[in-house]
């Protein structure tokens, strides 16, 4: 198995990267958290640029790539903490894709693979979701159940409140309504979800390299008792820990992501380890990121805390990381009784 990418995978990372490396820089950012803007002219961009639609079938508007290409992008936009909805969006559309009828899928995902419709996913209870990212903008909320069943809701169908988050780069809502408010979808809502696991999980390891990549530079220019600071045990060790929880998100997302496109059978399983291991290591990356930029990394000023904040938010998103795994004990127990039985028969 080879997790390489392949020449035109790396020709989409080399587009993501260098775009919104002018696009969003530090400063564009901090401007439209602080303003609590989208970044219009940025999501018009992604749009003429087919990115929303992605991973949407080309039937349907999209690119017609599988979930692979859909990490490359989001990991990308993870790192840049781009202020556009493409998360929200994207894992709205794939649900919808796997889990909606022919007729939902028209109504729906030609706006999202063309960027003039945004969505929204959430995790619901009792018809409604306290958070729901991208939600205040969104034209289409999609509300999953514990029960795996879910929901697609336009705003007028719910009751839908702006709120603040933790994180100022994308909007936010809480949402309220019937159980049997909007459009229930009725296909693979677990493929879907498992799906929107991988997305986030990816963006996570966006968050977490740029909180390395920072920590590194700045461990190195920072100069104390006439010595860089990253030359202290200390500062060392932490970065090194910081390195092997990114590389393990990585590799866990990389898998799922594989999974989703080669062996769905395996899907579940994958999306899980991915989430549990990326929210892991977005909340400890990127406080170590803080605490290594000593007295200045906890201050407005400085730039690790916009992907502290990301990380605290993407790493609750459809489960934690204690949920996930509590999720894997159980696909694990379950398997192992399927095998015990023709033992026992």
């Amino acid at each position: 198995m080879d997790f390489g990418l392949t020449d035109d995978q790396r020709d989409i990372k080399r587009t993501a990267r260098e775009l919104l490396g002018e696009r969003s820089r530090p400063e564009r950012v901090r401007e439209l958290a602080e303003t609590g803007r989208t970044d219009e002219a940025l999501w018009r961009e992604l749009s003429d640029l087919g990115w929303p639609g992605i991973a949407v079938a080309e039937e349907h508007g999209g690119l017609g790539l599988g979930c692979l290409e859909l990490t490359i992008l989001c990991e990308e936009l993870g790192r840049a903490l781009a202020a556009v909805p493409f998360l929200p969006t994207t894992m709205a559309a794939g649900l919808i894709e796997l889990a909606g009828s022919p007729r939902q899928r028209e109504r729906w995902l030609p706006g999202f693979a063309r960027g003039e419709l945004t969505g929204a996913l959430a995790a619901a209870e009792d018809g409604g979701a306290e958070l729901v990212i991208g939600g205040a903008d969104a034209d289409v909320i999609v509300l999953v159940y514990e029960d795996r069943t879910a929901r697609a809701l336009t705003p007028a169908e719910c009751e839908l409140v702006p709120i603040a988050s933790i994180d100022p780069t994308r909007s936010a809502a809480r949402v309220s309504a019937s159980l049997d408010a909007g459009e229930e979808l009725a296909d693979d809502v677990a493929g879907g979800v498992d799906r929107a696991l991988v997305a986030i999980s990816s963006e996570l390891v966006g968050v977490c390299d740029r909180a390395l990549e920072l920590t590194l530079a700045y461990v190195k220019e920072r100069r104390q008792f006439g010595v860089p600071v990253g030359s202290f045990q200390a500062v060392s060790h932490r970065c090194a820990q910081m390195l092997l929880d990114t590389e393990k998100a990585r590799a866990n997302t990389a898998f799922a992501a594989w999974a989703a496109d080669a062996d769905p059978e395996r899907l579940a399983e994958a999306a899980a380890m991915a989430k549990a291991a990326a929210s892991d290591a977005g909340r400890e990356v990127t406080a170590s990121a803080i605490q290594a930029h000593g007295g200045i990394g906890f201050t407005w000023e400085a730039d690790v805390h916009w992907l502290y904040k990301r990380a605290q938010l993407d790493a609750a998103l459809l489960g934690s990381a204690p949920r996930q795994r509590a999720r894997v004990a159980t696909i694990l127990t379950e398997r192992a009784a399927r095998l015990a039985v023709p033992q026992l028969q």
